[in-house]
């Protein structure tokens, strides 16, 4: 790893390496937190999406879905906000309908580069881009979830109707082709890492999905880096009905191979009800977390209020987010 990319303060002191690996809104929203407390950020994205935008391109250009690379660059962009707007454009009508102009402009991107990572590093530079986002792998992977009734489907975006169908859980989640190859530079920098993130996000469409490429969870599992896991806050609709922050964690340990995670950040903060109406309609609770409980399977629990007030949607608030990551890992390296 170059010395450019993990510099240091004009102080001397050396601003702290974090990974962040997973996908979906919830790591864009950490990210855009993160990088007011360091430029050595480095995002691992999830690659297994097939619906939406991302899905048709996939599917007619062959190329892996550029969605939540999209969302990650963004989140790290320092660019003026109507180019934000630009690239966060969706056409409403024809047939582009559905799209966004980032996802397009990725896409072209890449037919102009030799790989769909070369890609993603030219649009970060376009775009001014504090740290780095890069695909977990260039292979075209599909994601298969194997339910507890003997059943299974394949294809990110088909999981949840499946599941809902079955009323069942997902027993656990692969990859097709099978532990396919980690981009080098994913490897290294969780290597050379401070303090590696998990979540938040879909924890078998978003984070999981990057532990099953190999190299992945065994760079974590020797890594010296605070490890810590951003517990969602609330179950998923359709995915994690009825999941406890422990099956979260477990989920996890299961498919990485080992205890990833030393630190489990959750939030403590009652939501409003008006505010939760709609997802307990569908089945979504919020989650709470018992440090006793996870204390069992090892890890630490640091609770603070992380929920985010007045957008009308459960997130997290990314500026809570982010300073809650940095006091644990300042008080762990002391």
């Amino acid at each position: 790893m170059s010395e450019g990319f993990w510099g240091d303060h004009t102080d001397g002191h050396r601003e702290p390496r974090v990974v962040c690996i997973g996908g979906g809104t919830g790591l864009s929203t950490m990210l855009r937190g993160l990088k007011r407390y360091t430029s050595n950020i480095t995002a691992i994205v999830s690659v297994a999406d097939d619906g939406g935008g991302s899905g048709v391109l996939r599917e007619e250009l062959g190329m892996p879905p550029p969605g939540d690379i999209r969302a990650c660059i963004l989140a790290l962009s320092n660019v003026e906000p109507t180019l934000e707007q630009l690239f966060n454009f969706r056409f409403t009508e024809g047939n582009l309908k559905g799209q966004s102009f980032g996802n397009l402009f990725i896409a072209a991107m890449a037919g102009i580069s030799d790989s769909f990572e070369e890609a993603v590093r030219r649009v970060s530079g376009v775009l001014a881009i504090t740290g780095r986002v890069m695909p977990v792998t260039q292979e075209d992977v599909k994601l298969i979830a194997h339910f507890e009734d003997g059943s299974e489907v394949e294809g990110e975006s088909k999981i949840f109707e499946a599941k809902r169908r079955r009323h069942t859980r997902i027993a656990t989640v692969s990859l097709r082709p099978e532990s396919p190859s980690a981009l080098p530079e994913c490897i290294d920098a969780i290597d050379h890492a401070d303090v590696i993130i998990l979540g938040p996000g879909s924890l078998y469409t978003s984070t999981i999905p990057c532990l099953l490429v190999d190299g992945i969870p065994q760079a974590i599992l020797r890594s010296s880096a605070v490890k810590i896991y951003v517990m969602n806050l609330m179950t998923q609709i359709g995915e994690t009905e009825d999941y406890s922050a422990t099956d979260h964690i477990r989920a996890l340990f299961q498919h990485g191979g080992g205890k990833l995670v030393d630190y489990c950040i959750a939030n403590n903060l009652p939501l409003h009800p008006q505010l939760l109406e709609k997802y307990w309609e569908e089945g979504g609770r919020q989650i709470f977390t018992d440090p006793l409980e996870l204390e069992e399977l090892g890890v630490r629990v640091r609770l603070a209020p992380l929920a985010g007030r007045g957008t009308g949607f459960v997130r997290h608030d990314t500026g809570l987010l982010a300073a809650e990551i940095m006091r644990v890992y300042e008080k762990v390296r002391g």
